[in-house]
């Protein structure tokens, strides 16, 4: 994608979003992703959950953030915002997206309505952005995966390592070991 192009789509994304659009607009390494829903209860509860158990290890200086701003890589022409990074609170001081490459770890729930999203696309562009570590938490089965070890290949940089997980195990992302029991589970 040449950043002419990318620029163009972070306009129409900018627009979209200043119109109130419902849902999360991302700029994948395949064009404009758009999750139509909200996220609901069980998205919102599972990424406060993880959120404050990391918080209770994380040292002082790293934060485990939600909310905006997005994570942007326009030599890349990618755009995308974790439901939850651990990055260092220094550097995440100044205006605009965050850079990609002092991100720690991103970390998303799996959204009922567009899960390739998760499980797919951001396995192809966190690598693409530098991101070392990704996880993947998924209300629908009650498991997830932590994703590291970048590598090139033909394709561009890819993760290695994949290690899965079910809800009530352990689980270490970049080094900090969280309990996923009691996370809460999309209703059938």
């Amino acid at each position: 994608m040449t950043v002419c192009r990318y620029r163009e789509m972070r306009a129409a994304v900018k627009r979209t979003r200043y119109r109130g659009v419902p849902g999360k607009l991302e700029i994948s390494g395949t064009g404009i992703v758009h999750d139509l829903q909200a996220p609901g209860r069980p998205h919102e509860l599972t990424a406060l959950r993880v959120r404050g158990r990391l918080e209770r290890v994380l040292p002082e200086e790293v934060a485990a953030h939600t909310g905006t701003p997005d994570v942007e890589h326009e030599p890349e022409g990618l755009l995308r915002h974790p439901d939850i990074m651990v990055i260092a609170l220094e550097d995440m001081e100044g205006e605009g997206s965050s850079d990609p490459r002092t991100v720690v770890a991103a970390i998303e729930i799996v959204s009922r309505s567009n899960p390739d999203n998760d499980w797919v696309g951001k396995t192809w562009d966190h690598p693409s952005l530098g991101i070392p570590v990704y996880a993947v938490f998924d209300p629908r089965t009650g498991s997830g995966a932590v994703f590291t070890d970048i590598h090139p290949t033909p394709e561009g940089p890819r993760y290695a390592t994949r290690k899965d997980f079910l809800y009530g195990e352990e689980v270490t992302i970049a080094g900090w070991t969280i309990p996923t029991a009691d996370l809460p589970r999309y209703a059938p």
